[in-house]
Protein backbone atom coordinates (compact mmCIF):
# COMPACT_ATOMS: atom_id res chain seq x y z
CA UNK A 1 0.00 0.00 0.00
CA UNK A 2 1.50 3.18 -0.99
CA UNK A 3 2.41 5.78 1.92
CA UNK A 4 0.40 8.77 2.24
CA UNK A 5 1.62 12.07 0.97
CA UNK A 6 1.98 14.69 3.69
CA UNK A 7 1.19 18.07 4.02
CA UNK A 8 4.41 19.33 4.74
CA UNK A 9 5.84 17.61 1.76
CA UNK A 10 3.71 19.68 -0.24
CA UNK A 11 5.06 22.60 1.14
CA UNK A 12 8.91 21.68 0.88
CA UNK A 13 7.98 21.07 -2.94
CA UNK A 14 6.26 24.36 -3.26
CA UNK A 15 8.69 26.60 -1.11
CA UNK A 16 7.00 27.39 1.80
CA UNK A 17 5.54 26.84 4.98
CA UNK A 18 3.22 23.92 5.92
CA UNK A 19 0.47 26.32 7.11
CA UNK A 20 0.86 28.60 3.70
CA UNK A 21 0.49 25.24 2.42
CA UNK A 22 -2.44 24.51 4.54
CA UNK A 23 -4.48 27.89 3.73
CA UNK A 24 -3.96 27.36 -0.19
CA UNK A 25 -5.26 24.32 -0.09
CA UNK A 26 -8.15 25.27 1.82
CA UNK A 27 -10.68 27.11 -0.50
CA UNK A 28 -12.17 28.19 2.90
CA UNK A 29 -8.44 30.34 3.38
CA UNK A 30 -7.02 30.01 -0.20
CA UNK A 31 -8.00 33.97 -0.46
CA UNK A 32 -5.60 34.84 2.37
CA UNK A 33 -2.41 33.32 -0.10
CA UNK A 34 -1.57 35.25 -3.33
CA UNK A 35 -2.80 33.34 -6.37
CA UNK A 36 0.73 32.63 -7.37
CA UNK A 37 1.97 30.78 -4.56
CA UNK A 38 -1.66 28.98 -4.29
CA UNK A 39 -1.30 27.73 -7.93
CA UNK A 40 2.80 26.73 -6.80
CA UNK A 41 1.43 24.90 -3.87
CA UNK A 42 -1.81 23.37 -5.64
CA UNK A 43 0.52 22.03 -8.64
CA UNK A 44 2.76 20.45 -6.28
CA UNK A 45 -0.20 18.70 -4.76
CA UNK A 46 -0.69 17.28 -7.46
CA UNK A 47 2.54 16.34 -8.96
CA UNK A 48 2.72 14.31 -5.25
CA UNK A 49 -0.86 12.92 -5.24
CA UNK A 50 -1.62 14.59 -1.87
CA UNK A 51 -4.72 14.10 -0.76
CA UNK A 52 -6.28 16.10 2.30
CA UNK A 53 -6.78 14.05 5.57
CA UNK A 54 -10.61 15.16 6.03
CA UNK A 55 -10.81 13.31 9.34
CA UNK A 56 -7.57 15.63 10.95
CA UNK A 57 -9.32 18.71 9.63
CA UNK A 58 -12.65 17.92 10.82
CA UNK A 59 -11.05 17.43 14.18
CA UNK A 60 -9.66 21.26 14.05
CA UNK A 61 -12.47 22.94 12.70
CA UNK A 62 -15.11 20.30 14.60
CA UNK A 63 -16.59 19.52 11.06
CA UNK A 64 -17.12 16.47 9.17
CA UNK A 65 -16.72 17.53 5.65
CA UNK A 66 -20.01 16.03 4.67
CA UNK A 67 -23.34 17.01 3.44
CA UNK A 68 -26.56 15.33 3.19
CA UNK A 69 -28.63 15.48 0.35
CA UNK A 70 -32.11 13.81 0.38
CA UNK A 71 -34.45 13.19 -2.68
CA UNK A 72 -38.12 12.13 -3.01
CA UNK A 73 -37.35 9.32 -6.00
CA UNK A 74 -34.03 8.15 -6.85
CA UNK A 75 -35.50 6.34 -9.97
CA UNK A 76 -36.98 10.08 -11.52
CA UNK A 77 -34.63 10.73 -14.07
CA UNK A 78 -34.75 13.99 -13.11
CA UNK A 79 -32.28 13.80 -10.14
CA UNK A 80 -29.40 12.18 -11.45
CA UNK A 81 -28.05 15.27 -12.96
CA UNK A 82 -28.88 17.69 -9.95
CA UNK A 83 -26.99 15.23 -7.62
CA UNK A 84 -23.53 15.38 -9.91
CA UNK A 85 -24.05 18.79 -9.82
CA UNK A 86 -23.85 19.18 -6.17
CA UNK A 87 -21.80 16.46 -5.70
CA UNK A 88 -18.97 18.03 -8.21
CA UNK A 89 -19.44 20.82 -6.85
CA UNK A 90 -18.63 19.73 -3.48
CA UNK A 91 -16.43 17.66 -4.08
CA UNK A 92 -13.65 20.39 -5.71
CA UNK A 93 -14.11 21.88 -1.86
CA UNK A 94 -13.00 18.57 -0.11
CA UNK A 95 -16.64 17.76 0.96
CA UNK A 96 -18.33 14.61 0.48
CA UNK A 97 -21.96 14.12 -0.32
CA UNK A 98 -24.33 11.73 1.40
CA UNK A 99 -27.47 10.69 -0.77
CA UNK A 100 -31.01 9.32 0.83
CA UNK A 101 -34.18 8.78 -1.01
CA UNK A 102 -37.09 8.83 0.79
CA UNK A 103 -39.62 7.46 -1.42
CA UNK A 104 -42.28 10.61 -0.81
CA UNK A 105 -42.47 8.99 2.45
CA UNK A 106 -42.39 11.52 5.33
CA UNK A 107 -41.66 9.32 7.95
CA UNK A 108 -38.92 7.86 5.77
CA UNK A 109 -37.70 11.26 5.78
CA UNK A 110 -38.08 11.91 9.25
CA UNK A 111 -35.76 9.23 10.15
CA UNK A 112 -33.12 10.08 7.33
CA UNK A 113 -32.81 13.51 8.83
CA UNK A 114 -32.77 12.25 12.07
CA UNK A 115 -29.52 9.93 10.81
CA UNK A 116 -27.50 12.17 8.91
CA UNK A 117 -27.96 14.88 12.24
CA UNK A 118 -26.88 11.73 14.05
CA UNK A 119 -23.87 11.60 11.49
CA UNK A 120 -23.02 15.32 12.47
CA UNK A 121 -23.67 16.17 8.46
CA UNK A 122 -22.25 20.03 8.42
CA UNK A 123 -25.58 21.27 5.95
CA UNK A 124 -28.21 19.45 4.08
CA UNK A 125 -29.60 19.79 0.51
CA UNK A 126 -32.96 18.79 0.19
CA UNK A 127 -35.06 18.00 -2.69
CA UNK A 128 -38.03 16.68 -1.01
CA UNK A 129 -39.23 19.90 0.53
CA UNK A 130 -43.43 20.60 0.31
CA UNK A 131 -44.97 23.97 0.30
CA UNK A 132 -45.25 23.14 4.39
CA UNK A 133 -42.95 20.78 5.84
CA UNK A 134 -42.37 21.09 9.85
CA UNK A 135 -39.35 19.34 9.61
CA UNK A 136 -37.17 21.67 7.33
CA UNK A 137 -39.16 24.48 9.71
CA UNK A 138 -37.40 22.62 13.08
CA UNK A 139 -33.89 22.05 10.80
CA UNK A 140 -34.02 26.04 9.58
CA UNK A 141 -34.69 27.17 13.42
CA UNK A 142 -31.87 24.77 14.51
CA UNK A 143 -29.38 26.93 12.45
CA UNK A 144 -28.03 23.68 10.54
CA UNK A 145 -27.25 25.38 7.11
CA UNK A 146 -29.62 23.88 4.53
CA UNK A 147 -30.36 24.75 1.07
CA UNK A 148 -33.53 23.43 -0.57
CA UNK A 149 -33.24 22.39 -4.80
CA UNK A 150 -35.89 22.17 -7.48
CA UNK A 151 -38.64 23.22 -4.91
CA UNK A 152 -39.22 25.22 -2.06
CA UNK A 153 -41.30 25.92 1.07
CA UNK A 154 -44.19 29.10 1.63
CA UNK A 155 -41.55 30.67 4.08
CA UNK A 156 -39.23 32.62 1.75
CA UNK A 157 -36.48 33.28 4.14
CA UNK A 158 -35.14 29.03 3.73
CA UNK A 159 -32.46 29.26 0.83
CA UNK A 160 -33.60 27.64 -2.53
CA UNK A 161 -32.05 26.58 -6.12
CA UNK A 162 -35.17 26.39 -8.29
CA UNK A 163 -36.05 27.44 -11.94
CA UNK A 164 -38.59 29.80 -12.73
CA UNK A 165 -41.35 28.15 -13.22
CA UNK A 166 -44.10 30.85 -14.14
CA UNK A 167 -41.56 31.70 -17.05
CA UNK A 168 -41.17 27.96 -17.86
CA UNK A 169 -44.96 27.51 -18.13
CA UNK A 170 -44.85 30.75 -20.01
CA UNK A 171 -42.98 29.19 -22.97
CA UNK A 172 -45.38 26.05 -23.57
CA UNK A 173 -48.57 28.32 -23.27
CA UNK A 174 -47.41 30.79 -25.65
CA UNK A 175 -45.91 28.16 -28.30
CA UNK A 176 -49.39 26.46 -28.12
CA UNK A 177 -50.76 29.56 -28.67
CA UNK A 178 -48.59 30.70 -31.64
CA UNK A 179 -49.35 27.05 -33.29
CA UNK A 180 -53.18 28.60 -33.36
CA UNK A 181 -54.17 26.53 -30.15
CA UNK A 182 -56.64 28.44 -28.05
CA UNK A 183 -58.20 25.19 -26.40
CA UNK A 184 -55.65 24.48 -23.82
CA UNK A 185 -55.83 21.91 -21.02
CA UNK A 186 -53.28 21.29 -18.25
CA UNK A 187 -52.11 18.80 -16.14
CA UNK A 188 -51.15 19.18 -13.04
CA UNK A 189 -48.93 18.36 -10.15
CA UNK A 190 -49.50 18.03 -6.93
CA UNK A 191 -50.68 21.47 -5.59
CA UNK A 192 -48.84 20.64 -1.97
CA UNK A 193 -45.62 21.18 -3.99
CA UNK A 194 -44.36 24.44 -4.83
CA UNK A 195 -43.62 23.22 -8.71
CA UNK A 196 -47.33 22.13 -8.93
CA UNK A 197 -49.15 25.21 -7.74
CA UNK A 198 -46.63 27.89 -9.66
CA UNK A 199 -47.33 25.87 -13.07
CA UNK A 200 -50.70 25.77 -12.15
CA UNK A 201 -50.12 29.46 -11.29
CA UNK A 202 -48.25 29.87 -14.34
CA UNK A 203 -50.83 28.49 -16.38
CA UNK A 204 -53.50 30.59 -15.79
CA UNK A 205 -51.45 33.50 -15.51
CA UNK A 206 -50.36 32.91 -19.36
CA UNK A 207 -53.19 31.68 -20.98
CA UNK A 208 -54.99 35.45 -19.30
CA UNK A 209 -52.02 37.25 -20.98
CA UNK A 210 -52.37 35.31 -24.09
CA UNK A 211 -56.49 36.65 -24.08
CA UNK A 212 -57.88 33.23 -23.73
CA UNK A 213 -60.31 31.69 -20.76
CA UNK A 214 -59.52 28.59 -18.85
CA UNK A 215 -62.10 25.96 -18.53
CA UNK A 216 -61.84 24.44 -15.59
CA UNK A 217 -62.93 21.00 -17.44
CA UNK A 218 -59.73 21.14 -18.68
CA UNK A 219 -57.74 21.68 -15.86
CA UNK A 220 -56.94 18.50 -13.69
CA UNK A 221 -53.97 17.57 -11.02
CA UNK A 222 -52.16 14.59 -10.50
CA UNK A 223 -52.42 12.94 -7.12
CA UNK A 224 -47.94 12.71 -8.18
CA UNK A 225 -45.11 13.65 -10.54
CA UNK A 226 -45.79 9.79 -12.27
CA UNK A 227 -47.09 8.08 -15.24
CA UNK A 228 -50.21 6.49 -13.80
CA UNK A 229 -51.02 9.53 -11.40
CA UNK A 230 -50.78 11.49 -14.73
CA UNK A 231 -52.84 9.39 -16.98
CA UNK A 232 -55.69 9.18 -14.55
CA UNK A 233 -55.81 12.94 -14.41
CA UNK A 234 -56.20 13.05 -17.83
CA UNK A 235 -58.61 10.66 -18.28
CA UNK A 236 -60.98 12.86 -15.64
CA UNK A 237 -60.69 15.41 -18.05
CA UNK A 238 -61.40 13.21 -21.46
CA UNK A 239 -64.86 12.00 -18.90
CA UNK A 240 -65.91 15.44 -18.91
CA UNK A 241 -65.82 15.79 -23.01
CA UNK A 242 -65.06 19.10 -23.52
CA UNK A 243 -62.99 20.07 -26.26
CA UNK A 244 -59.51 20.65 -26.47
CA UNK A 245 -56.45 20.59 -29.02
CA UNK A 246 -53.44 20.82 -26.74
CA UNK A 247 -52.34 19.74 -23.35
CA UNK A 248 -49.85 21.57 -20.84
CA UNK A 249 -48.85 18.58 -18.60
CA UNK A 250 -46.81 19.50 -15.42
CA UNK A 251 -43.48 17.59 -16.08
CA UNK A 252 -42.04 14.82 -18.86
CA UNK A 253 -43.78 11.73 -16.71
CA UNK A 254 -46.76 13.53 -16.16
CA UNK A 255 -46.74 13.88 -20.14
CA UNK A 256 -45.98 10.42 -20.72
CA UNK A 257 -49.20 9.81 -18.63
CA UNK A 258 -51.37 11.26 -21.22
CA UNK A 259 -49.69 9.65 -24.16
CA UNK A 260 -50.87 6.36 -22.74
CA UNK A 261 -54.16 8.08 -22.89
CA UNK A 262 -54.21 9.62 -26.28
CA UNK A 263 -52.72 6.67 -28.10
CA UNK A 264 -55.22 4.12 -26.35
CA UNK A 265 -58.41 6.36 -27.65
CA UNK A 266 -56.27 6.67 -30.82
CA UNK A 267 -55.69 10.07 -31.16
CA UNK A 268 -52.46 10.89 -32.71
CA UNK A 269 -50.02 12.96 -30.79
CA UNK A 270 -48.70 16.16 -32.56
CA UNK A 271 -51.41 15.67 -35.12
CA UNK A 272 -54.61 15.72 -33.44
CA UNK A 273 -53.35 16.67 -29.59
CA UNK A 274 -50.44 18.62 -29.09
CA UNK A 275 -48.77 17.55 -25.87
CA UNK A 276 -45.81 19.71 -23.75
CA UNK A 277 -44.17 18.69 -20.99
CA UNK A 278 -41.45 20.20 -18.58
CA UNK A 279 -37.92 19.61 -17.31
CA UNK A 280 -36.37 17.78 -20.57
CA UNK A 281 -35.72 14.36 -18.95
CA UNK A 282 -32.92 12.34 -20.85
CA UNK A 283 -35.80 10.05 -22.26
CA UNK A 284 -37.93 13.05 -23.74
CA UNK A 285 -36.15 12.68 -27.44
CA UNK A 286 -37.04 9.20 -27.58
CA UNK A 287 -40.44 9.19 -26.80
CA UNK A 288 -42.54 8.37 -29.79
CA UNK A 289 -43.33 10.78 -31.23
CA UNK A 290 -40.21 13.20 -29.21
CA UNK A 291 -41.66 15.31 -26.66
CA UNK A 292 -41.97 19.23 -26.71
CA UNK A 293 -40.72 20.37 -23.38
CA UNK A 294 -39.22 22.73 -21.03
CA UNK A 295 -35.89 22.58 -20.33
CA UNK A 296 -34.12 23.14 -17.06
CA UNK A 297 -30.88 23.35 -16.06
CA UNK A 298 -30.48 19.89 -14.50
CA UNK A 299 -26.43 20.38 -13.59
CA UNK A 300 -25.92 24.01 -13.51
CA UNK A 301 -29.27 23.75 -10.36
CA UNK A 302 -26.86 21.20 -8.68
CA UNK A 303 -23.82 23.89 -9.07
CA UNK A 304 -25.91 26.75 -7.30
CA UNK A 305 -27.25 24.79 -5.40
CA UNK A 306 -23.77 23.72 -3.69
CA UNK A 307 -22.30 26.89 -4.01
CA UNK A 308 -24.69 28.23 -1.88
CA UNK A 309 -24.08 25.23 0.88
CA UNK A 310 -20.75 26.60 0.93
CA UNK A 311 -21.59 30.26 1.10
CA UNK A 312 -23.85 29.24 4.36
CA UNK A 313 -20.48 26.61 5.62
CA UNK A 314 -18.01 29.77 5.22
CA UNK A 315 -20.50 32.17 7.49
CA UNK A 316 -23.83 30.44 8.60
CA UNK A 317 -24.85 33.53 10.98
CA UNK A 318 -23.87 36.45 8.30
CA UNK A 319 -25.74 34.73 5.04
CA UNK A 320 -28.95 36.30 3.79
CA UNK A 321 -31.78 34.38 2.63
CA UNK A 322 -31.03 33.42 -0.75
CA UNK A 323 -33.79 32.01 -3.52
CA UNK A 324 -32.14 31.52 -6.79
CA UNK A 325 -34.19 31.16 -10.28
CA UNK A 326 -32.31 29.51 -13.09
CA UNK A 327 -34.19 30.17 -16.63
CA UNK A 328 -35.71 27.53 -18.58
CA UNK A 329 -35.69 26.99 -22.12
CA UNK A 330 -38.34 25.70 -24.54
CA UNK A 331 -37.40 22.51 -26.92
CA UNK A 332 -39.38 21.88 -30.06
CA UNK A 333 -40.20 18.36 -31.09
CA UNK A 334 -42.70 16.46 -32.79
CA UNK A 335 -44.80 16.08 -30.09
CA UNK A 336 -47.01 19.84 -31.14
CA UNK A 337 -48.03 21.00 -34.11
CA UNK A 338 -50.20 23.47 -35.52
CA UNK A 339 -54.13 23.83 -35.01
CA UNK A 340 -54.72 23.17 -38.75
CA UNK A 341 -53.24 19.73 -38.27
CA UNK A 342 -56.37 18.78 -36.10
CA UNK A 343 -58.73 20.21 -39.14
Amino acid sequence: MQRAVTLREVADEAGVHPSTASRALNPATRDLVNEGTTERVRAAATALGYRPNSLARGLKTNKTFSIGMLLPDLTNPLFPPIVRGVEDTLGSADYTLILGNTDNDTEREAHLIASMMNRRVDGLILATAHRETPAIDELFASELPLVLVNRTVDDPAVPSVTTDDHAGIGLAVRHLVELGHTRIAHVGGPQDLSTGLDRYQGFVAWMKIMGLEIDPDLVSFADWYHEDPGAKAFWSILDRRADFSAVVAANDLIAIGCYDVLNDTGRTIGEEVSVTGYNDMPFADKLSPPLTTVQIPHYQIGVRAADLMLELLEDAKGSRAVSIKLAPSLVVRRSTGPISAHD
